[in-house]
């Protein structure tokens, strides 16, 4: 049930609003944000949408229903494209023809990982614009990697794909900026269409992982890039033209984040906020997802993160998207 809509700081009635109403507004939210079919753009737009679905009573027991996680990923979906419908949502972000490469964070394994039930509604969500499921592929560093947390591995036999680059990167590396690193081929050769799947957690060194973070997966030497909380690295990395160009939407998961010693699994800092997130603003959902974890950690007593965080600023104001929470409309459904 759709109880408040936030937009930029205006709650909304929605029991005063129609169905299509709202999702009007959810789509003018999301005008001149992007062409949803050609990636993210490199420039900032004039306002950024971050889309925020919420079930916590749901998830309150430690449980995590398939039906309840498809439901909240398609209905952020919907909402992010200003569709009625879910398949042709979908369809507004990834074509038939694509080849979907969906990039999960699965490094520490499960209690630290992108849950494989929102994977499963992406997925589905791919299926209902036509793409075949051989064609589209659950990716991460190593397979090793998705296999420690829950996925299964496929690379040759029927049906959707699981696999890492399992080393096989770019022969020659990728310089932009202080990053230097050997691109996975995955993302630079297979895919046409890239969905970033992060988990919303704490990181030791840069604050916060979510999406700019994630990619931290898509090339050889990650351990090169972590001086200074990966400022200015993370932002030269998600400058690859490969991820700006191939980029669809980012859905994060915010099911069950971790407020404090991530990126690791810690169940005492674990706490059930029951959230999907939906942006094609890799910078402008970071944001968001850092204003929950600070939150929380106001909630429990932690110091903030703060300045652990400045790569968000530092991508910002190298033009991969907005971190002014006065440029970002936030829709809210709860």
């Amino acid at each position: 049930m759709l109880r408040a809509v936030l937009v930029r700081g205006v709650i909304m009635d929605s029991h005063r609003m129609t169905r299509r109403e709202f999702l009007a507004s959810a789509a003018a939210a999301s005008a001149g944000l992007l062409a949803m079919t050609s990636g993210v753009r490199a420039e900032e737009p004039s306002m950024s949408t971050v889309v925020r679905v919420r079930r916590p009573r749901v998830f309150a027991d430690g449980d995590i229903p398939q039906n309840v996680v498809t439901e909240m990923v398609n209905a952020a979906v919907r909402a992010l494209c200003g569709q009625d419908d879910t398949s042709t949502a979908w369809a507004s972000l990834i074509k038939p023809d694509d080849v979907v490469g969906i990039k999960v964070n699965c490094l520490f394994g499960v209690g630290a990982s992108t849950h494989v039930e929102v994977v499963n509604a992406i997925v589905a969500g791919c299926r209902t614009a036509g793409v075949p499921e051989r064609h589209i592929i659950v990716w991460d560093r190593a397979s090793a990697d998705l296999a420690k947390a829950g996925y299964p591995t496929n690379r040759d036999r029927e049906g959707v794909k699981f696999y890492g680059t399992d080393g096989d990167y770019e022969e020659q590396p990728t310089h932009i900026g202080v990053f230097r690193g050997r691109v996975s081929k995955i993302l630079t050769r297979t895919i046409t269409a890239l969905i970033n799947v992060p988990i919303l957690k704490t990181h030791s060194l840069a604050g916060i992982t979510m999406s700019l973070k994630n990619h931290y997966g898509s090339f050889h030497n990650p351990g090169d890039f972590h001086d200074g909380n990966c400022d200015p690295a993370m932002s030269d990395i998600n400058s690859i033209p490969a991820i700006r160009e191939k980029t669809r939407i980012i859905i994060a998961d915010a099911l069950f984040p971790i407020a404090e010693g991530g990126p690791q699994a810690r169940p005492a800092y674990t706490w059930p906020y029951g959230g999907i997130l939906a942006a094609t603003d890799t910078v402008a959902i970071d944001y968001v997802g850092l204003q929950i974890l600070e939150q929380r950690r106001r909630e429990v007593g932690l110091a903030p993160i703060g300045r652990a965080a400045r790569h968000i600023a530092t991508a910002a104001a190298r033009g991969l998207g907005t971190n002014d929470p006065a440029r970002i409309r936030l829709v809210d459904l709860t």
